[in-house]
């Protein structure tokens, strides 16, 4: 199992399990766990409602995609941590990994 902490607005940890071998999205994930997260695009890095902030990961990220630079860029209080969620695939590199979801996206 890769494990996943996700911390909400309010600061509130919620510990998630993902089977190993998935072929999801930390966006799809996250909606599959009853977070709101809006997606517009569906995944398509067009529309940064899936944004979340990395605040741990043990294992480097892949790189983010041009699409997702240029999405990202259009936001005022993105950070050097801030991510597309649709963008992250879930592999055992997410791992102990922390992420912040942004709601206040919608």
């Amino acid at each position: 199992m890769i494990h996943i902490t996700i911390e909400d607005p309010s600061g509130i940890n919620k510990n998630l399990e993902v089977p190993e071998g998935v072929s999801l999205s930390l966006m799809e994930v996250l909606k599959a766990s009853d977070y709101n997260i809006p997606a517009t695009c569906g995944g398509m890095a067009l529309c940064a409602t899936c944004r979340v902030e990395v605040v741990r990961c043990p294992q480097p990220l892949s790189e983010p995609t041009d699409a997702e630079l240029d999405m990202l860029d259009t936001l005022p209080d993105a950070s050097e941590s801030s991510r597309l969620s649709c963008q992250i695939r879930v592999g055992e590199n997410l791992d102990g990994a922390v992420f912040r979801v942004n709601l206040t996206n919608e």
